[in-house]
C-alpha cells in the first residue's frame, strides 16, 4: 500500500514543502505554513466503495449556439471582450496604480446599467461616497448601478445572490477577505481563494464579475498565475502618466480573439472612446527628421500606426547605453547585432535611445525592420520620406521575413494619406494598387538602396 505524503505551503508567498517548519525558506515569514488538505481518495476497488456519476460525453461535431452579448454601446471596450459581454464570464482587469481602472469601470458599469443590466459596483478601497463623487465628475450621477463598500467576502456573495444581478465589478480581488482562510488580505492564499469563489459563484449563478487586480513592479497581475487561469478573460491597461492615451488589451479571452486592443483618451470628463487610434499617434508627428520612421502593426484584428523615434549619439561613458520605451529591449540589443554581424555597421561606442511615441507598446517582430530603418536614420543623420511607412521581420540571417495581415497594413496606411510603403518579399498586397510597394528580400538590400550604404 503507497504511503501518503503529507504536504505544506506557505500562506504568504505560497511556496510548496514536504514538511512544516516555522519560517518559510521562500519569503522569510513566521508561522505561515500550514498542512494542505487534500481531495479525497477516488472509488475505491472494494465492493460497495462510493463511485462518483458518470460524465456526459458529446461529439466535436456537436453545434452550439454562440453565447448571447450584451453591448455596453462603449464600443472600444465591447471590441476587447470580443463583442460585447457574456453571461456567467468572469473577467480580470489589471493596470498600475492610478492609470484609470477604476474610472473605466466605473463608465462601464453606467453604460452597461442603462442597456439594462442590473450592476452592482463593490469597491474594497474607497467608500462610497468617494465612488459616488467620481460617478457625478464624470456625469454619471444619474446611472442605474448600486454601490456597495466591503471587503468581506462572504457579505458580498450572500448580497449579490439575493439582488441577482447580471453584472458585478469587485475593485479590487486584493482588498478581498474570505474567514475561511488564515491570512491577511492581499495575501497569495486570500486572493487564490478569493477568485475561485467568485468566479465559482459567476458560473453557478450566471452572473458576470470583473475584478480588478494590482500589478507587480515587473506589470504581471499581483498573486498567483493560477488567478489568471481560472477567468475567462485577462485585460490590461496600460498607458503612460506623461501621455493622454490609455490601451486597454485582452491578453486572454475565451470568448473572443486575444490580443485585441481598444483605445481610450484620458479627459476632464473621464476616458473617451477614439474610433481612429491610428491618427490620434500621428496626430503630434511634425516635419520628417531623422531617426523617425512610421511602423504600420496589427493589434489583435486593427490595424494600427505610429511612430518609432530613435537618437544615436556618441557615448561619454565606457559601456553605451540602450534604453528602450515601448518595446523589448532584448529585441533592440538583437536588431543592433545582425546591422553589426550582416551589414557591417556598429553601434560600438554610441548610446542608442528608441522610443514609440504616444506611450503605445509594441509586441510583434515585424517591428523590426521599422526599428533598424529608425536607428540607421538617426545614424546616418538621413530623414526618410513622409510618406512611408516601413514594417517586416529580421531573421539573425538578416534576411527580411514577411508580416502577416500585410493587406490590412497597407490599407490602413493609405488611408492615413501613406503613399509608399517597405516591406519584405513575400507579403500579399493585391488590393492595394495606388501604393508603391518596395519588397527587399535582405537587409544589406534594405541598407544600400534606403541609405546608400552597406
Amino acid at each position: 500500500m503507497a504511503k501518503s505524503t503529507a504536504s505544506y505551503s506557505c500562506s504568504a508567498c505560497g511556496a510548496s514543502f514536504t514538511k512544516w517548519s516555522g519560517r518559510c525558506d521562500g519569503c522569510g515569514e513566521w508561522n505561515t505554513i500550514s498542512e494542505d488538505v487534500g481531495l479525497s481518495t477516488g472509488p475505491g476497488k472494494a465492493l460497495g466503495a462510493k463511485r462518483g456519476t458518470g460524465v456526459v460525453l458529446s461529439d466535436l461535431s456537436a453545434k452550439e449556439t454562440p453565447p448571447p452579448r450584451t453591448q455596453s454601446t462603449m464600443a472600444e471596450f465591447d471590441r476587447v471582450l470580443g463583442g460585447g459581454l457574456v453571461p456567467a464570464s468572469a473577467i480580470l482587469v489589471g493596470g498600475d496604480p492610478g492609470i484609470g481602472k477604476s474610472t473605466l469601470l466605473l463608465q462601464a458599469a453606467a453604460r452597461f446599467g442603462q442597456a439594462g443590466v442590473k450592476t452592482i459596483y463593490v469597491s474594497g478601497e474607497e467608500a462610497s461616497a468617494q465612488v459616488r463623487m467620481r460617478a457625478q465628475r464624470l456625469g454619471l450621477g444619474d446611472a442605474p448601478v448600486k454601490l456597495a463598500a466591503d471587503t468581506n467576502l462572504r457579505n458580498i456573495l450572500t448580497t449579490l445572490e439575493a439582488e441577482a444581478p447580471g453584472l458585478a465589478i469587485i475593485d479590487s480581488i486584493q482588498t478581498m477577505w474570505l474567514d475561511t482562510v488564515d491570512s491577511a488580505p492581499g495575501s497569495v492564499s486570500q486572493v487564490r481563494a478569493a477568485a475561485h469563489e467568485l468566479t465559482t459563484f459567476a458560473k453557478r449563478k450566471g452572473i458576470s464579475v470583473v475584478l480588478v487586480g494590482h500589478v507587480t513592479k515587473e506589470g504581471q497581475i499581483a498573486g498567483p498565475r493560477v488567478v489568471e487561469h481560472m477567468v475567462d478573460t485577462v485585460l490590461y491597461f496600460e498607458g503612460e502618466r506623461g501621455h493622454q492615451f490609455r490601451i486597454l488589451r485582452a491578453v486572454k479571452n475565451r470568448f473572443g480573439p486575444a490580443d485585441e486592443i481598444g483605445v481610450f483618451e484620458m479627459t476632464g470628463q473621464g476616458l473617451a472612446e477614439v474610433t481612429n487610434p491610428s491618427a490620434l499617434f500621428l496626430s503630434e508627428r511634425g516635419q520628417p527628421s531623422p531617426g523617425s520612421v512610421v511602423f504600420a502593426g496589427i493589434e489583435g484584428t486593427r490595424p494600427v500606426l505610429c511612430e518609432l523615434q530613435a537618437l544615436v549619439a556618441p557615448s561619454p561613458h565606457s559601456q553605451p547605453r540602450r534604453t528602450v520605451v515601448g518595446w523589448d529591449g532584448g529585441r533592440l540589443a538583437m536588431i543592433l547585432a545582425v546591422l553589426e554581424a550582416r551589414c557591417g555597421i556598429p553601434f560600438a561606442g554610441l548610446d542608442v535611445y528608441l522610443n514609440v511615441a504616444g506611450g503605445m507598446k509594441i509586441n510583434e517582430p515585424a517591428a523590426d525592420l521599422a526599428v533598424a530603418a529608425a536607428l540607421l536614420s538617426a545614424r546616418e543623420d538621413a530623414a526618410l520620406p513622409p510618406d512611408t511607412v516601413v514594417f517586416g521581420e529580421i531573421s539573425l540571417s538578416g534576411a527580411l521575413r514577411p508580416a502577416p495581415q500585410t493587406e490590412n497594413r497597407l490599407k490602413e496606411a493609405q488611408k492615413l494619406g501613406f503613399t509608399s510603403a517597405i516591406a519584405p518579399k513575400g507579403g500579399k498586397a493585391s488590393g492595394v494598387s495606388a501604393m508603391t510597394l518596395n519588397q527587399m528580400s535582405d537587409l544589406t538590400g534594405f541598407v544600400g538602396e534606403v541609405f546608400g550604404a552597406g
